[in-house]
């Protein structure tokens, strides 16, 4: 089993790591000191088990779920400092939570709920737990990895400035789209690129998804383009578009993508 450990306090990450050491059935698959790098090793390194600290600055745990998306988010153990009051979110949306300052026996408590929870691969019970924090934290109904937007209003044209004039680009068009800094960059054929001032979610929500599929934090790409799915040492993914251009895929996204372009496994 791999586990992540996400903490901005090193000490905190410290006490995990001991506390994980020598188990024979665990490999520490990293870890994070803030939201935004946690991210991405959940995207790349897949880990079956994250231990999640809830109070981080910039992108705290919460976030890290809104970024991941439930769906693809793995078994979570929230490590929290709120009062208790506040837990009773983390109760009822947590596959379990460990409370600072926490002794060894709470943690193993917590750890045998969580391995038991990866052994049976109930994935759809995790999805269920977050998906309800999320509505507890907005207020709102928060959507699914599979976009709920209605066929009708999905985006057809995207309007991109350029110097002196503004350009209505057909989705049609587009290739892939990646993610930079606070743009996202479209890439049409030919070379052509666009940056546009829009989050990589939007984007996903807005769009086809028999279409367009995310396979990565900082890219969605246009299904009819992939030509092959590649593997790449130490057990990472990659599609090549149908022009040679060859783009990395999240292993937690690998199995969707697959479905989504109707291979069988």
């Amino acid at each position: 089993m791999r586990v992540l450990i996400v903490d901005d306090e090193p000490l905190a990450r410290r006490r995990l790591r001991q506390l994980l050491s020598g188990r024979d059935d665990v490999d520490l698959a990293g870890e994070a000191e803030n939201g935004r790098e946690a991210a991405r090793l959940i995207e790349e390194e897949a880990p079956d088990l994250v231990f999640l600290d809830v109070q981080m600055p910039g992108l705290d745990g919460v976030d890290v779920i809104r970024e991941i998306g439930p769906q693809a988010m793995p078994p979570t153990v929230f490590v929290t400092a709120y009062d208790q009051y506040a837990l009773e979110a983390f109760r009822l949306a947590a596959l379990d939570y460990l409370v600072k300052p926490f002794d060894d026996e709470r943690f193993e408590e917590a750890f045998a709920r969580a391995r038991e929870q990866v052994r049976l691969h109930e994935k759809s019970q995790t999805a269920d737990r977050l998906l309800t924090l999320l509505e507890n934290e907005s207020g709102e109904t928060p959507t699914p990895d599979a976009p709920q937007t209605a066929p009708s209003s999905y985006l057809e044209r995207i309007a991109v400035e350029t110097p002196g004039r503004t350009r209505i680009v057909s989705v049609t068009d587009i290739d892939y789209i990646t993610a930079d800094g606070s743009y996202a960059e479209l890439h049409l054929g030919g070379g052509e690129r666009y940056p546009i001032r829009e989050r990589m979610k939007t984007l996903e929500e807005r769009l086809d998804p028999e279409v367009f599929f995310r396979i990565h934090r900082s890219t969605i790409v246009r299904l009819e383009r992939v030509d092959s799915l590649l593997t790449r040492s130490g057990g990472r993914y990659a599609v090549e578009l149908d022009d040679g251009t060859r783009l990395k895929v999240s292993r937690s996204r690998r199995e969707d993508l697959q479905e989504h372009l109707g291979l069988l496994r």
